[in-house]
């Protein structure tokens, strides 16, 4: 019975996204306990406390062309429209245009891309983050970060990361910068 309402989920999920799922039905149907384990870290990637939504999905997406060759960045991008996020500013966020976006995004953007990095310069952000959004904002973009990262990890180590393909906002083609 369990898997029969996980098995619906995802596939409401394929319907509503035009999203492979292909990954998740093997995990569901090779493991049940693997599969609560991972949906459970779903609910990890949705946490939003205190974070505007472009800032939020600025910080996923940025997470995603880092990672992704197309099939993530595109359900993030469908989410995106889904919470009312202008097609523009997702072009921009795609393209990696920091100085076309608002100050609040970029900041977001630029903490993303160094903390993907590595690189120390991000705790110089983190304080303007907290600054904004106090320390629950700051968490909530650090679970954005880790979480949408391991998605595209997870799918190419099952196999299922070899698809490519351009990004479609609105019927327009987009290529990530």
């Amino acid at each position: 019975m369990i898997r029969f309402l996980l098995n619906k989920q995802i596939q409401d999920m394929k319907s509503r996204y035009d999203y492979d799922v292909q990954y998740m039905e093997d995990i569901l149907q090779s493991n049940l306990a693997a599969f609560i384990k991972y949906w459970g870290f779903t609910n990890m990637s949705s946490h939003n406390m205190q974070v505007p939504i472009a800032p939020l999905f600025a910080a996923r997406i940025r997470t995603l062309v880092n990672e992704d060759c197309g099939p993530c960045i595109q359900l993030a991008v469908n989410l995106a429209l889904e919470a009312g996020l202008d097609a523009a500013l997702i072009e921009q966020i795609i393209k990696n245009q920091q100085d076309k976006v608002p100050k609040e995004v970029a900041l977001t953007m630029r903490f993303t891309e160094l903390v993907l990095a590595h690189d120390p310069d991000a705790d110089d952000l983190k304080t303007q983050i907290v600054s904004l959004w106090g320390q629950p904002g700051l968490i909530t973009l650090s679970f954005s970060i880790s979480t949408y990262r391991v998605f595209p990890t997870l799918k190419y180590a099952l196999g299922y990361g070899k698809t490519c393909h351009k990004i479609e906002i609105n019927k327009a083609v987009h290529k990530p910068s």
